[in-house]
């Protein structure tokens, strides 16, 4: 019994830790732009462009 009186108030504490790290990523927008992560992969020299730029290549790449 001694135990659940240590654990619960411990658990609210993480509990609290871990929403204040999920706002504080949220608000300093850890989570605005999640297609380009995943884009990166697929890009072969590292240039990843966001939808709406223009590319600044002049002629299409040779394999």
């Amino acid at each position: 019994m001694n135990v659940i009186l240590l654990l619960i108030p411990l658990s609210l504490l993480m509990a609290g830790g871990f929403l204040w790290a999920f706002v504080w990523a949220v608000r300093s927008g850890q989570y605005e732009d999640t297609c380009t992560p995943s884009m990166r992969v697929l890009a072969d020299d590292g240039t990843i462009r966001r939808p709406g730029e223009k590319s600044t290549e002049t002629e299409p790449r040779k394999s």
